[in-house]
């Protein structure tokens, strides 16, 4: 009964798994992607009230490189979810 049930789960499992893998990865890379336009949304505003000050200039930069960096990973974790997909 055992080894029915290790065979049984050694050929389930891996079609099971997978396609939880990539929804896991497409669901992070949306979270990512949200996070993105947040920031560029905020980048905006920041650029339309620039007054050409250090405090302006750090409200247009740190958002811009954090939108940046989730975008960067939004879009890995599609491209990870596509790997996983199509092996």
């Amino acid at each position: 009964m055992g080894r029915l049930i290790s065979s049984f789960l050694s050929h389930v499992m891996p079609r099971v798994v997978r396609p939880l893998h990539t929804l896991w990865n497409e669901v992070i890379g949306f979270l990512f992607i949200v996070f993105a336009v947040v920031a560029g949304f905020n980048v905006f505003r920041a650029v339309r009230d620039f007054d050409g000050d250090v405090e302006g200039l750090v409200r247009v930069v740190l958002p811009g490189l954090f939108g940046l960096l989730m975008a960067y990973f939004g879009v890995s974790s599609f491209l990870k979810a596509r790997k996983i997909s199509r092996s």
